[in-house]
């Protein structure tokens, strides 16, 4: 069987959504790409940029008001020495002459006005980057769900949630981590410049002799990368399988109770957790050595600073204030590399977090739309019709093999069958959840991929067994978010398929909030809200997955007159076991193996005593049976 016959598109390697990454230090490639959602805000990065120039500025000012003025000026009465002072001996005597106070008085308002200024644009800077940062990646963000919104059934058939959540979550963090980072890079290397500048024009020796140094900590950085690499891909991968893992605990938490495994998940859980754990001390382990090593040569800068310079300061070829601002400066000399290498960190972890973060928007995998799709009218019939549908999953696993059958507007269908026979997947083929091959599937004799998916789904309503409930209030899980069904429209619903009773008796009534996955509500009352829910959506073909499935006895007959009024004017499909559904469709439809066994009315169905008399006389209960239709 082709792939064209099953209806599958082109085959795709899901294993590299999963696969480890390496995350390369420096993708100017994924920059680019992340560079898409700073662009809007280029303008206030600018300006950020701006400040951290004047906030730079500013930090070598106080250093040499420490060093040249208040030593060298102040203390030691030296006004005469070559080494620059940008102009702040000078402005210190401006203002003793323009206040009449002493020099140590000037020099501390001065210094005190800096400081006032540095703090205040230090701060500037911190909120515009950080909030440009955010914004950006807020939208990122909402661009990341909304592509994944739109990925099909057969996507997450193959792909675990947990590892989506992972980008959409954790992976979007750590380039925040790592562009906030940047922005305080910049903050770095200016002053870096700046008093490379100021060294050489005091002591081109001394500064020579500590520019050694640099290499040494360049080349220390580097072996730490390639040290690092393996280990922070590691850490992200493990971070990503204890998501995966705390996710499907989590949904699943009434089966791992009944079930009593909660001491074998736990096992599970720790022995992720141990890998992780192992990881991040490896990680923990090759920072501390690189900043050990960084801070014996700081040590070691100083040694030569004070060894050096303090012969020169002998030998009147340097002044101590010169000396002092060598050992000011050494700091804005290694700081930024010393930085560099602590980002290093939250870069590698940023590079692989962001090939995963566009991997993921990258993965065009999607329901095949029509490029012109055909305009539905205001109000279909509601004619259904199937022609010799094939289709599997996998290539070695079809589900449907020549299916043919139609449904009259109106008309009401149940379709039977063991388990694993096919039912659910004609479902979802109906729905446009998976593709399939022209001409096979037809709503009002349009070919159902003539149409957007979209368009079909509004004109379909779904009751499944397992309702799904979201966050937000009663009123707000009938509506959905359709700005077409009114509160009046809804609360009609409701009444209408008897939800209304349990409803106007909680405390809020339609306002009720409810708890994650409606647990504040039983089965039933969560089902009839199922049915209030596709009732006030109005579609004109009504599906019924074993919707009544769990629903008990009291419920049920409150629901079975809303299901009348709810199938009145519209097609429906009943998936069902009860035999009270079943006897009031109009035709029964009996799958086996993908295969239209039998079809026709109940009584006929039951008059050739084949698979449906099999099942009717098993109470409609899942069993196996044998090709012939007999049980096992």
């Amino acid at each position: 069987m082709s792939e064209q016959t099953l209806g599958r598109g082109p085959k795709r390697d899901y294993s590299t959504f999963d696969s480890e990454l390496s995350g390369a230090v420096l993708n100017l490639h994924l920059f680019g790409r992340i560079m898409h959602w700073l662009n809007p805000y280029r303008l206030v990065l600018f300006f950020s940029l701006v400040l951290i120039l004047i906030a730079s500025y500013f930090t070598v000012i106080m250093e040499i008001m420490i060093s040249r003025v208040l030593v060298d000026y102040i203390i030691v009465g030296d006004t005469e020495s070559p080494m620059p002072d940008l102009y702040m001996i000078e402005a210190t005597q401006w203002v003793e002459r323009q206040l009449g106070i002493e020099p140590i008085f000037a020099a501390g308002l001065i210094f005190f006005v800096i400081m006032v200024l540095f703090t205040f644009v230090g701060h500037a800077h911190r909120m515009t980057l950080i909030g440009s940062i955010v914004k950006a990646l807020r939208d990122l963000r909402q661009d990341l769900f909304a592509h994944m919104e739109t990925r099909p059934s057969s996507f997450y058939d193959k792909v675990a949630v947990g590892r989506v959540m992972t980008r959409i979550t954790n992976d979007v963090e750590a380039l925040y981590e790592m562009l906030r980072g940047m922005g305080s890079l910049v903050g770095e290397f200016v002053p870096f410049f700046v008093a490379l500048i100021i060294m050489f024009s005091t002591s081109v020796k001394l500064t020579l002799v500590l520019l050694m140094l640099v290499p040494i900590v360049g080349i220390a950085t580097y072996f730490f990368r390639e040290a690092s690499r393996e280990v922070f891909r590691l850490v992200r991968n493990s971070v990503s399988a204890l998501n995966q893992n705390l996710q499907e605990n989590l949904s699943g938490m009434q089966v791992v109770q009944l079930s009593l495994r909660e001491e074998r998940n736990l096992e599970t859980y720790t022995n992720i957790n141990k890998n992780n754990r192992r990881f991040e001390f490896r990680s923990i382990n090759l920072n501390t050595v690189y900043s050990a090593f960084n801070d014996s040569l700081a040590s070691m800068g100083l040694g030569v600073i004070i060894w050096y310079g303090g012969g020169e300061v002998v030998q009147d070829e340097m002044t101590l204030g010169g000396v002092i601002l060598f050992t000011r400066f050494m700091n804005m000399l290694f700081t930024p590399v010393v930085t560099l290498g602590e980002q290093l960190n939250v870069l590698f972890r940023a590079m692989a977090s962001g090939e995963r973060i566009f991997q993921a928007l990258d993965w065009d995998e999607q329901i095949h739309e029509p490029k012109e799709p055909v305009e539905l009218p205001s109000r279909l019939q509601g004619k259904v019709e199937f022609r010799h549908l094939s289709f599997g999953y996998s290539e070695d696993a079809p589900i449907l093999n020549d299916v043919s059958f139609v449904i009259e507007p109106g008309d009401k269908l149940a379709i039977v069958g063991p388990t694993g026979s096919g039912k659910s997947t004609m479902i979802r083929l109906l729905g446009r959840f998976y593709d399939f091959p022209r001409d096979m599937i037809f709503l009002d004799d349009i070919d159902l991929n003539d149409l957007h998916s979209h368009d079909v789904r509004t004109r379909i309503g779904v009751v499944l067994q397992d309702f799904h409930i979201f966050s937000g209030s009663i009123l707000d899980n009938i509506i959905l978010g359709n700005p077409n069904i009114s509160r009046e429209r809804a609360i009609e619903a409701a009444k209408t398929v008897n939800a209304h009773g349990f409803v106007s008796e909680l405390p809020l009534g339609y306002d009720t909030p409810l708890v994650e996955r409606g647990a504040n509500l039983s089965q039933g009352q969560r089902q009839l809200l199922a049915f209030a829910r596709v009732l006030a959506a109005d579609p004109e073909i009504l599906i019924l997955d074993e919707a009544t499935a769990s629903i008990d006895t009291e419920t049920e007959s409150l629901i079975q007159d809303g299901l009348h009024k709810l199938m009145q004017g519209r097609t429906s499909i009943l998936i069902a076991h009860r035999l009270q559904t079943i006897q009031e469709a109009d035709k029964v439809l009996v799958l086996h193996h993908g295969v239209v066994r039998e079809l026709g009315t109940h009584e006929e169905l039951l008059a050739q005593k084949g698979l449906y008399y099999t099942l009717h006389e098993l109470q409609f209960q899942d069993v196996t049976v044998d090709d012939e239709g007999n049980p096992l």
